[in-house]
């Protein structure tokens, strides 16, 4: 008798609301002014603004949510590794999924369009994002969601229901694809799991899709349960509702139904699994089994395994003690970096991770990753840096072919590239011009044998890029006479300056390139091309009658976007004397654009101006080379002062860069990691670098 009652209920729920599940947007009843309140390792909001948020992403390296403030619900889905031509003519672009794990909550068969002191936090020990709020005087919610670090395809939404009064609750849970993911012939499949001993076999509810370029993408879904629900989960087709009209592609949903006492707490979770053809052959069952393989895990053992795989990440630290403020952007930054990569995948790390797509840059790998990113992961977790350099390694051949196209010897990689390693950039005289990134390749590559002293590593992966680059600088330069091998027609880092000859920056990451070749050359015992050597030293760094370097040919002293000759004394070494560097800084910092331009300028600035022993100086620059960019409600990171489109990882890579480089001291040798002695910003107590490089060492400084 009551179980029918309920199937009653369940199909009057359905006929009702089924069409407004997707479409209904709550209300959040909040002050419109955002508040931000943080520690050093949670950051919490409060009177979230729907108008001004900028989600937060959760991810582990291989998928990304991005968050709403829409409950139970992501803004987005990013896939790593899967990118597809979404219009002809267009380049490639990140693929943006299913939202797999989509839920829509009734009480009393109404449902949630108003909800009340909705909060969210984002925690960055336990990396997951908690979502609470009040639904008047009949529930409290709370509900975290977790990208599984141990299960690459995998996230968690694990729910808790507290009933102010007795009410009756019903959950409908769907695969749903956002409109402009373009997926085309979107289907879906339910199916049942036989788990021995269980009485009601739990339900999977799966889908797929195809992209324009015919890549499939699949998603599939399930429940887990503490305690039974009264009317146990049921895959309702939406033809069995009269007259349905609805905003979602998703024709399937899975609904249970529960009573609640007053002060009773329901808790439940939803697990789910997505994936492409990118990745496996057949997606749309690897979903379902990964969402099976989950689903026998549970609740609590899958956030254990969680938890304990992040701590193992945190055990790479940068603590702070007398700067909680501070701390908790390191810490912030730390953990947008570690969510962005994962070992073992052989991809890299995009501008914006997993939390743009087509308005972050397309998802593309840049010099951002080798030069701004890798760095900061290189010394933290050497196997993820080495991840990102497989990344280039296994793209290498397609770097030679696109030499050869431009009628060079060795390897010319792209300026974006993306799953093939071609040339994919939007902007064609940046893709043809911006030349530099070939020499940042190489210098990750040496760097990382510098730290981890692998030398089967630098035989087989690192002296292929790294030989192969400085080919192409020999084949590159212009031969214009001894003193004048000249690199002309580049994009300079400026981004100001275009078109032209000789920028510094681009000129110095070639010399520094032929000059590892020789270095690894002679470490793996083979006889270095004396042509590498020969056109290093004819390659100019061009400077003005008073001795500062000039950025290019024609270069006359306005404004610059970012950082160009700065960098040539770190992260490259071609300016050593302090007296030079300060004079360069003196003259560069105030023709920089900090509005326009990103911060890693402030980064390479920061780790300077410590270095000649000006923490203070440091200090200011660091703080104000990510405070302006900041967005509500998180503080999520943008590119610029100006810019919207929020998380900027490489903003962060370069960031934690001065962290451990400049106020840790840490420096990268040929007799690999060194520390100088450095003094640190007014307030500090003491900074310590802990699980630093292969052997996992601490390094402290102290206020003395």
């Amino acid at each position: 008798m009551r179980k029918s009652w309920w199937n009653e209920v369940i199909l009057t729920f359905l006929c009702v609301a089924f069409g407004l599940m997707f479409g209904a947007r709550p209300v959040i009843g909040a002050s419109p002014e955002p508040g931000l309140q943080m520690d050093g390792w949670a950051i919490e909001t409060d009177n979230i603004d729907p108008k001004n948020y900028f989600g937060e992403t959760v991810a582990n390296g291989m998928i990304g949510l991005v968050s709403s403030t829409l409950p139970f619900q992501s803004a987005k889905t990013f896939i790593n590794g899967a990118y597809d031509v979404l219009r002809q003519g267009e380049p490639s672009c990140i693929l943006s999924g299913f939202d797999f794990l989509r839920l829509e909550l009734r009480i009393d068969g109404s449902s949630v369009n108003e909800v009340h002191r909705f909060h969210q936090t984002l925690e960055l020990k336990g990396a997951f994002l908690k979502t609470s709020f009040e639904v008047g005087d009949k529930a409290s919610v709370i509900y975290g969601l977790r990208a599984l670090r141990q299960l690459p395809y995998n996230a968690l939404m694990d729910i808790t229901i507290v009933a102010k009064r007795p009410l009756t609750i019903m959950v409908a849970s769907t695969v749903s694809s956002p409109g402009e993911s373009l997926l085309s012939d979107v289907k879906m499949y339910p199916s049942r799991i036989e788990f021995p001993g269980r009485l009601e076999p739990p339900h999977l509810l799966a889908a797929s899709g195809r992209t324009p370029g015919g890549i499939t993408v699949a998603a599939a879904q399930g429940f887990i349960f503490e305690e039974p629900p009264d009317v146990a989960p049921a895959v309702m087709d939406r033809t069995d509702v009269a007259q349905q009209q609805s905003t979602t592609d998703a024709p399937l949903a899975q609904v249970f139904s529960k009573v609640l006492a007053a002060g009773e707490t329901y808790r439940f979770a939803i697990v789910g699994a997505t994936l492409t053809s990118a990745h496996v052959n057949n997606p749309l069952n690897e979903a379902q089994r990964l969402t099976a393989f989950a689903l026998v895990q549970g609740t609590r053992g899958l956030i254990a395994q969680h938890t304990r795989d992040w701590n193992t990440l945190w055990e790479s630290d940068i603590r702070i003690d007398g700067d909680v403020e501070t701390q908790r952007d390191v810490h912030s930054m730390l953990y947008h970096l570690y969510s962005f990569i994962r070992n073992g995948t052989g991809y890299s790390i995009p501008p914006m991770g997993l939390s743009r797509g087509w308005d972050g840059y397309l998802g593309h790998i840049f010099w951002d990753a080798d030069t701004w990113m890798l760095p900061t992961l290189l010394v933290l977790h050497p196997d993820l840096a080495r991840t990102m350099l497989d990344y280039r390694y296994e793209r290498l051949p397609a770097a030679r072919r696109r030499a050869a196209a431009h009628g060079y010897q060795g390897a010319m990689f792209p300026w974006e590239s993306a799953a093939t390693g071609d040339e994919d950039a939007w902007s064609t005289d940046l893709g043809e011009f911006e030349h530099h990134i070939s020499a940042d390749v190489a210098l990750a590559a040496w760097d990382y044998y510098r730290v981890t002293r692998d030398r089967d590593w630098l035989r087989e992966k690192g002296f292929p890029l790294i030989q192969s680059t400085a080919d192409f600088w020999v084949s590159r330069v212009t031969r214009n006479g001894p003193g004048h091998y000249d690199i002309k027609h580049v994009f300079a880092v400026d981004e100001y300056a275009r078109d032209v000859d000789n920028d510094a920056f681009t000129n110095a990451a070639a010399r520094e390139n032929l000059a590892v070749a020789t270095a690894a050359a002679r470490v793996l015992g083979v006889t270095p091309k004396p042509d590498w050597m020969q056109v290093r030293e004819n390659i100019p760094i061009l400077r003005f009658p008073n001795g500062i370097t000039r950025e290019h040919a024609t270069y006359g002293g306005e404004q610059i976007k970012q950082a160009d000759v700065s960098l040539l004394s770190y992260p490259l070494k071609e300016i050593t004397d302090t007296r030079a560097i300060r004079r360069e800084l003196a003259y560069y910092e105030g023709r920089t654009d900090h509005s326009s331009g990103p911060a890693y300028s402030n980064a390479a600035l920061a780790i300077l101006y410590e270095r000649l022993g000006m923490p203070q100086n440091a200090f200011q620059v660091f703080k104000s080379g990510y405070l302006p960019t900041r967005r509500p409600p998180f503080g999520t990171l943008a590119e610029s002062a100006e810019g919207q489109n929020p998380y900027m990882a490489t903003s962060a890579g370069g960031l934690l860069q001065t962290m451990l480089y400049g106020f840790g001291g840490l420096e990268i040798t040929d007799r690999g990691l060194v520390q100088r002695k450095m003094k640190l910003p007014r307030g500090w107590k003491s900074l310590t670098l802990t699980g630093i490089g292969p052997s996992r060492r601490a390094y402290h400084v102290d206020e003395r």
